[in-house]
């Protein structure tokens, strides 16, 4: 693939706002990644973009009362073991220290995101099949007082 093929993808992203893009020529696979607000695309293509939920900017966020838990890792976040299974947590759900609360698959590896303290969850902050990057907020706690 030459920078004349990769220029007219990296178009194409554009065009149609999408923020990454997986493309398999013979023995090669190049995947095209930009910044920018995801929108859905059709399910025949690989990677389904939703669209970011950014988190809220109140000041629960700062005191110790809450546990913010963030991506360890870039990769696709799921919020449930199977597709048609239901969710590890939904909000307001209360939580113990070591529970299991998504799922971020990173290269084929399925990494369980484990709850580092317990308490409630108060705020999800993505969705399901959403490529998320290392750091990404993904959930706040509000600790058992």
């Amino acid at each position: 693939m030459d920078e004349k093929d990769i220029r007219k993808y990296a178009s194409l992203m554009k065009e149609l706002e999408l923020t990454g893009l997986e493309i398999t020529d013979e023995n090669r696979k190049v995947r095209l990644e930009r910044a920018g607000s995801c929108v859905s695309v059709p399910e025949t293509t690989r990677y389904v973009a939703e669209a970011a939920i950014a988190p809220k900017n109140d000041e629960t966020m700062q005191d110790n009362s809450c546990v913010n838990v963030k991506s360890p890792i870039v990769g696709v976040f799921y919020a449930a073991p199977a597709e048609n299974a239901e969710p590890f947590v939904r909000l307001g759900d209360k939580v113990e220290r070591g529970a299991t609360l998504c799922i971020v698959e990173a290269m084929k590896m399925m990494n369980e995101i484990s709850a580092e303290e317990s308490g409630v969850i108060d705020e999800i902050y993505v969705t399901n099949g959403q490529v998320v990057d290392y750091g990404t907020q993904l959930f706040r706690i509000r600790r058992d007082v």
